[in-house]
């Protein structure tokens, strides 16, 4: 299945149907009377998250969604039918933007989360709803009101706890593949990876959470250089981000200064997202290259990084419990703190 994670498409909710002018025509009744029925009310268009979506391809062959009109009301007081709603299904974590691709209409976080994204247009009246002590037979009634026309953005974001960055070939999906059961496409050569993997991590029976990896960043990628800033809104609802280096690299301080000016450049967030370390395969490291690659990363970016190694798996498990240490501090309630200070009965 192709990932696509950002779309435009064209909504329309339906007519009201148009009330009837009718009157009564029997035999032995003198005074019929108007009997004109309203007209139905337009189909509404809703946009619901459901569980089993990753990806908006099918929004892809269809981009014109218009629900359909009110039936119009008929004699014998007989009221038009409502017109069929129409619900867009989307992936949870689906962002519904207008026009101008900045204004939220909703964001569609939890499972289940349905919003009415153009109401359908009311039924008219019949002539039955003009009929009083002086106009007892009237001849009007009302047309249905006009549905709701718009062009919106379907953008998603996806829901993962922790998120993988670094350089193309630092070994992001080489780590994924190893703690997960995704098998993301793992090659020897810059942007392998082309849409972001999600990967559910089981330490235990109480420690799971979804892992992200994002395609590789360049320098640049915040201006739109290489993949630029698309798969990094995928990144925003992440709890952690974990920064994966290739320690076999030249200069792995400035592999980080790199993609942290990126992360800061493109912002809505991400650079105050907490920040693992993670010196990558280091199983082809010398002891005396590891220490001073640990210390050169220590002193350019204050923190001390992890030593993993995707392919022999050693520090792997500590840097998942890490991980999820960090997402177990976002998902923690706050305290519920009671002070007698200031207590009044």
């Amino acid at each position: 299945m192709k990932f696509l994670d950002q779309c435009r498409i064209y909504i329309r909710s339906g007519d009201g149907g148009a009330g009837a002018v009718s009157f009564r025509r029997e035999k032995f009744i003198e005074y019929g009377g108007p009997d004109g029925g309203d007209g139905g009310r337009g189909g509404d268009v809703w946009v619901e998250a459901v569980d089993g979506l990753n990806t908006l391809i099918d929004y892809r062959y269809q981009q014109h969604f218009k629900a359909r009109t009110g039936g119009h009301g008929m004699g014998r007081n007989r009221h038009g039918a409502g017109g069929g709603d129409i619900v867009l299904k989307v992936p949870v974590g689906t962002l519904v933007l207008e026009e101008d691709r900045e204004t939220v209409i909703c964001d569609l976080d939890q499972p289940g989360m349905k919003v009415l994204l153009a109401p359908g247009g009311n039924g008219g009246w019949g002539n039955t709803r003009f009929k009083g002590p002086i106009n007892q037979a009237p001849h009007r009634a009302n047309p249905g009101l006009p549905g709701v026309e718009k062009e919106v953005w379907l953008r998603l974001k996806l829901i993962a706890d922790v998120g993988l960055v670094g350089l193309p070939n630092a070994g992001k999906s080489t780590f994924l593949a190893a703690v997960s059961a995704a098998t993301p496409k793992i090659a020897d050569y810059p942007f392998t990876t082309l849409t972001p993997n999600l990967g559910v991590v089981d330490l235990s029976s109480n420690e799971r959470f979804v892992i992200a990896d994002v395609p590789g960043l360049i320098e640049g990628a915040s201006e739109g250089l290489g993949l630029g800033t698309r798969f990094l809104g995928h990144l925003e609802r992440t709890a952690v981000l974990i920064h994966l280096i290739d320690a076999t690299a030249d200069d792995p301080a400035g592999a980080w200064r790199t993609i942290r000016h990126e992360l800061e450049t493109y912002g809505e967030g991400l650079e105050d997202k907490a920040e693992i370390i993670a010196l990558n395969k280091v199983d082809a490291l010398s002891k005396e290259e590891r220490t001073a690659k640990t210390r050169e990363m220590k002193k350019a970016s204050g923190i001390k990084p992890m030593l993993v190694s995707a392919v022999s798996g050693e520090g792997v498990r500590e840097l998942l419990r890490a991980a999820h240490a960090k997402v177990r501090e976002r998902d923690a309630p706050p305290e519920e703190t009671a002070s007698a200070e200031g207590w009044r009965p």
